[in-house]
């Protein structure tokens, strides 16, 4: 239904959209580096998941709604500027009292997993920039513009999933490594504090 001449150059943009620093990568970094390489993975398959909700959103006009609205688009970076703050505010808490006999794995794959995807769908830029994003390669002339919105929501999720699992691959063992020291750990938690909160109050200011 979609050619390949717009499939290729649709992959290469998004695999290097997905390589641009920007809050997703950077939240799985700091996941993986903290709670190493199974959480970052796990994260990466939440924020994934979360892009399906966009797609939807653009498909269906709902991310026109939120462009529209001040209201919804207000509400929704709000929620994730406050679930930012608490990742945030866990992390600290979390640096005051390490255990390296604990688990270095904390949170369950299921609730990191989770964790991804409500970080991923409460931040309305995402669906702003799939409705600019990928209208620009589907074509009415080859079929329902909705049906093709979904298959390019595809392609975008198999090109981020190699790109952020690399990232929590290479960020968890480097990790692991730092994590064995009670300092390190520490200071690794005040540092993946610190990001969330820069994430929460990035998100708080965005403007449409």
């Amino acid at each position: 239904m979609i050619g390949l001449e717009s499939i290729i150059p649709f992959f290469i943009a998004s695999l290097l959209l997905a390589l641009a620093p920007g809050p997703d990568n950077i939240f799985v970094l700091t996941q993986s580096a903290v709670n190493g390489k199974k959480a970052g993975v796990a994260v990466t398959f939440g924020l994934c998941t979360g892009v399906i909700f966009h797609t939807t959103a653009v498909a269906l006009g709902i991310a026109v709604f939120i462009q529209n609205s001040a209201v919804a688009f207000s509400a929704l970076k709000f929620l994730g500027a406050g679930y930012l703050v608490y990742l945030a505010w866990q992390a600290y808490r979390t640096s005051s009292s390490v255990d390296l006999t604990a688990d270095p794995l904390q949170l369950s794959l299921r609730k990191l997993y989770f964790r991804g995807i409500f970080m991923n769908v409460t931040n309305p830029k995402v669906s702003l920039f799939f409705l600019a994003f990928l209208p620009q390669f589907a074509d009415p002339a080859r079929g329902p513009v909705g049906v093709q919105i979904f298959i390019l929501g595809s392609l975008f999720i198999l090109a981020a999933i190699p790109v952020f699992g690399s990232i929590a691959l290479l960020s968890g063992s480097i990790g692991e490594i730092l994590t064995k020291s009670p300092r390190v750990n520490k200071i690794l938690n005040r540092v993946a504090g610190t990001v969330f909160l820069a994430l929460a109050v990035k998100l708080a200011v965005t403007e449409r």
